[in-house]
């Protein structure tokens, strides 16, 4: 048993769409969770700058002793998840790979599309995975930035959203896919306007869901599961941005459907965060 929390990192609220699937399957364990929202988003950022930030935030986290860390953020994982497991002595777990896995599972035509930051899409990450793991795969990849804007504003009107998704989407509807990877973590908040606009027919493939399943098996292979909680106890999560706390808040317990978070906010000083008490 390790009763530490576990710690999850993402350019914003996106990487709370993992948070909520830690928190449905992993009800014992405590979440630290760091939103970078003061410099969201990370999509059009060079790799180098994206992993310097990222960085930052895992510094932060292991300074407060997490036992294992989920990097909730595709641009992110692409950017830096090599380079965090050779030097941290905790395990991490990124998305990508997780829905590389699951994408290719559930695909019977091997067309299989991506959407994702241009910054994801850039590196190839999930085009070169889904070719690795079965040469028939065919994939067509698109750049949708726009989504991770609709998905961070506080209200969405649900007629005129659907619209822009439908348009911003259809280039990836004429590829005939069968299969289609939420490439960020950020568009589950969207996933009913994305399978409109795509079809009912098309599967939707929530990679940060895949990466949960991840680490409830690295959990247990490694004996770390946190205690049963007692049924009258439970954990007390920290939630930290490094913007509007007020904004954060809203959107967050939004999407966790609760009615109170403990968000605080970060400083970002020469490369460090610092909380601002």
């Amino acid at each position: 048993m390790d009763n530490r929390a576990i710690g999850y990192i993402d350019s914003g609220i996106g990487g709370l769409s993992v948070v909520k699937k830690a928190l449905e399957q992993l009800p014992n364990e405590q979440v630290y969770y760091v939103g970078d929202t003061a410099r969201m988003p990370y999509g059009p950022r060079q790799p180098k700058e994206v992993k310097k930030f990222t960085w930052e935030l895992v510094n932060f986290l292991t300074n407060k002793d997490i036992k294992l860390l989920v990097i909730a953020c595709n641009t992110a994982t692409a950017a830096a998840l090599d380079e965090l497991t050779a030097n941290l002595d905790i395990p991490v777990i990124g998305v990508i790979q997780p829905g590389v896995q699951t994408a290719n599972k559930v695909t019977k035509t091997h067309e299989i599309g991506v959407i994702a930051t241009q910054g994801t899409v850039n590196s190839l990450a999930y085009y070169n995975g889904l070719k690795q793991v079965n040469k028939a795969n065919h994939i067509t990849q698109l750049a949708v930035p726009r989504l991770v804007e609709i998905a961070e504003q506080p209200v969405k009107e649900t007629v005129e959203i659907q619209q822009e998704i439908t348009k911003i989407l259809s280039p990836i509807k004429q590829g005939n896919i069968d299969t289609l990877v939420l490439g960020c973590t950020h568009f589950p908040l969207l996933a009913p306007y994305i399978q409109r606009a795509v079809g009912k027919q098309v599967q939707l493939v929530d990679a940060g869901a895949a990466a949960v399943s991840v680490v409830t098996n690295v959990l247990k292979e490694q004996d770390i599961q946190h205690e049963p909680l007692m049924i009258t106890s439970q954990n007390h999560d920290e939630y930290y941005t490094t913007g509007n706390q007020k904004t954060f808040a809203k959107l967050a317990q939004g999407w966790l459907q609760t009615t109170h978070l403990d968000v605080q906010h970060l400083d970002i000083q020469d490369g460090c965060l610092i909380l601002n008490k």
